[in-house]
């Protein structure tokens, strides 16, 4: 939906009252993938906002394939208790290899494996797959969530994540007396993939979800915006995104930048990045509450 095009009620989004448009006219950069940002640049559009996407990080399969494939087919033969899932990525990553062996990654997993989902995008991603999640933190989407509200024990555990995933969530789940295998899912990269290593390529042939519609801003175009206070706020959903923008885009002038949780708050502290607020809830709409309350605190 572009501006001007109609909402759900059929009014045009520009004729909708101004309270309903708390980002009239703001321009917001996102900074996920194209496959990743329809949900978000959506809720902005909603708010009035004006999104611009620059994806910084992209993810593709993992090299150690042997090692993925045979965590998968422990998985399938049921070793584990308990299945983790600390990314949306993750699952996607699964389900290619469940693709592979010509299965549904819902049909893979055997009916006693429960299942945690760090928040509410990733068990959206498996609940999708056709997998209940047993348990997922209430308040806190992140590790330390996980590992304070952990149900399962000493339970045997395989946690697949992304090569650049810190060890907090494996010591954590294995201080609560859990057996914990890891394996590298999928890897980190800076945006674009390497096509013939694109994750989700294996799936449709493109590795897209459905792309968001507007353009790709460029690094010096994006650049451009924030030297020239153009952008009222930019959006990190990772840490390893957030190590980005300080890399490329800082210093941030009057662009506030709004964190997806409290990894990526943390991360941006590090880097010297003041955050000007960090979501509640790591949703669309949980972000676009974030970038509100980002603009009305200055």
């Amino acid at each position: 939906m572009t501006s001007g095009e109609h909402e759900a009620g059929g009014r045009p989004l520009e004729e909708r009252p101004l309270e309903e448009r708390p980002l009239d006219g703001l321009r917001v950069l996102v900074t996920r993938s194209p496959e990743r940002s329809g949900p978000l640049t959506e809720a902005l559009r909603l708010a009035g906002a004006v999104p611009l996407l620059l994806p910084l990080t992209a993810a593709e399969r993992a090299p150690d394939q042997v090692a993925l494939d045979d965590a998968f087919e422990a998985l399938g033969a049921g070793s584990f208790e308990w299945l983790v899932v600390s990314s949306a990525t993750t699952v996607l990553a699964l389900q290619e290899k469940a693709a592979e062996r010509a299965v549904e990654l819902g049909d893979w997993l055997p009916a006693g494996t429960r299942v945690a989902a760090v928040g509410p995008a990733s068990r959206k991603a498996l609940e999708a797959a056709g997998i209940a999640v047993h348990f997922e933190p209430e308040q806190q989407h992140s590790a330390a969530g996980i590992v304070s509200g952990w149900p399962g024990g000493p339970a045997a555990v395989l946690l697949p994540q992304a090569d650049i995933a810190a060890p907090a969530l494996a010591r954590g789940l294995e201080a609560k007396g859990a057996m914990v295998r890891t394996v590298v899912a999928y890897s980190t990269v800076d945006f674009p993939a390497e096509p013939a290593r694109r994750l989700g390529s294996g799936l449709d042939g493109t590795g897209s979800e459905g792309a968001a519609p507007q353009p790709l801003l460029t690094l010096a175009e994006a650049k451009a915006e924030v030297d020239d206070g153009a952008l009222a706020a930019v959006v990190a959903a990772s840490p390893s995104a957030v190590r980005r923008i300080g890399a490329i885009l800082a210093p941030l002038g009057s662009c506030r930048l709004v964190a997806i949780g409290p990894a990526t708050a943390a991360e941006a502290e590090v880097l010297g990045l003041v955050v000007a607020a960090t979501a509640r809830e790591a949703t669309p709409d949980g972000l676009v509450a974030a970038v509100i309350r980002a603009v009305a605190a200055t």
